[in-house]
């Protein structure tokens, strides 16, 4: 059913917003939701953490005048309890019918859909560079992006093409021309905002190495190749090779300070090398990302800090509450940088997750050779980005 099919329930119910979700989430209240998608769609992604309660009813259990005595059983009477569907009819619908009942219960405004639209800049105090560098967090799918800015000039690294407008406007809020919008690869979870904002008179950088596999706006943009540099202010932003989760995989060392290591290496995991060349490619690609791990980020100073383009529920934030963590502290965690080459390839490949939602067409949107508008973009990307090896097996005792 379509939202405007659900008739309206008799009871008045509360509408959440999905920041106030967040930071109730986030303060370590108690929140228990009810999510009314479909088991499917719950299973491949819903809203999860230490302090939330998630339960799984389908909204057509409740269509009925009377409702099942065993659904109404599964939901707790005495707390309240948020309503969540994907765009937020259904979860209206199924609230007042449950607040007709006496049940204390609200509804996520705009669902799901409400969740992914959550994008939040939190500065990365550990960052010793010249400037200021933001860390964009989009929880639903553990995205992350990087803002720098120094004497009116600012880049960003890895942007969404959903968030577009977002990064004008801060900006323009913080009195800086954007003069760089910068990819380290051709994503697979996500539609690049690369190519928008340089309509929008920023200059679009891809990496140089990922143009054979197929970009057909090549020309229309700048490419980086490894030593490349780009100034922002007293900052220096330089292109370091690093492939291994794609052929083109280019990482960013911002002024010395922190790597942007795109899907490359992660506070929790290292990158999953299958989604390029399948699993028939996978082996020599992990082999590939071992060497890129080693030879190009390893070797710089422990004190150097890595920010992926990813997190996941298994990643700790630092005390800054950025996605982020010293080269140094990662070896001693992380037992798969401490392996040699085929111990490394064996662990990567043993315990490989799902591959991303709509992976494909989300590459082939990346790479030019697919065309969406910004609804379709939005949809594709919903639910968990997967584009790291397994956590369990990568971390350390």
């Amino acid at each position: 059913m379509n939202p405007e099919d659900f008739p309206t329930p008799d009871a008045d119910v509360e509408t959440v917003t999905p920041e106030t979700l967040k930071d109730r989430i986030d303060a370590g209240e108690e929140v228990t939701l009810l999510d009314t998608r479909m088991t499917s769609e719950y299973e491949e992604w819903h809203i999860d953490g230490e302090n939330v309660e998630s339960i799984n009813v389908p909204y057509f259990e409740f269509l009925d005048e009377e409702v099942d005595e065993d659904v109404l059983d599964e939901i707790p009477d005495d707390r309240e309890v948020t309503v969540l569907c994907a765009k937020g009819g259904a979860s209206e619908y199924v609230a007042g019918t449950l607040a007709e009942r006496g049940y204390d219960v609200n509804h996520l405004e705009d669902g799901m859909n409400g969740w992914a639209s959550i994008y939040e800049a939190v500065e990365v105090t550990e960052y010793d560079g010249a400037g200021t560098l933001l860390q964009y967090q989009r929880p639903s799918s553990g995205c992350l992006g990087y803002l720098l800015y120094d004497d009116g000039e600012a880049a960003i690294i890895d942007p969404l093409r959903a968030f577009t407008d977002r990064y004008l406007d801060d900006a323009e809020e913080l009195g800086v021309d954007l003069k760089y919008a910068l990819d380290t690869h051709i994503h697979a979870d996500h539609i690049s905002g690369v190519r928008d904002l340089d309509e929008e008179g920023v200059e679009g950088v891809i990496p140089e190495n990922a143009v054979p596999r197929g970009v057909t706006y090549a020309d229309e943009l700048t490419t980086a190749a490894d030593g490349d540099t780009f100034q922002v202010g007293d900052a220096t932003i330089e292109t370091v090779y690093t492939p291994g989760h794609t052929t083109g995989m280019t990482s960013y060392l911002v002024d010395d300070s922190l790597l942007a290591t795109g899907d490359g290496l992660f506070v929790e995991s290292v990158a999953r090398p299958d989604l390029e060349e399948g699993d028939e490619g996978a082996p020599d690609a992990a082999r590939m990302l071992y060497e890129s791990l080693q030879e190009r980020v390893l070797t710089l100073p422990d004190d150097t800090l890595i920010g992926g383009a990813h997190f996941s529920d298994a990643a700790e934030p630092a005390d800054d509450g950025t996605y982020t963590a010293p080269i140094g502290d990662l070896v001693e965690e992380m037992d798969a940088l401490r392996m040699d080459e085929d111990d490394f390839v064996e662990l990567i490949l043993s315990d490989m997750p799902p591959r991303p939602a709509n992976y494909e067409d989300i590459i082939a949107t990346n790479l030019g050779q697919n065309t969406v508008d910004d609804e379709e973009a939005f949809t594709l990307e919903l639910g968990p980005n997967n584009c790291a090896a397994s956590q369990e097996s990568l971390a350390g005792d």
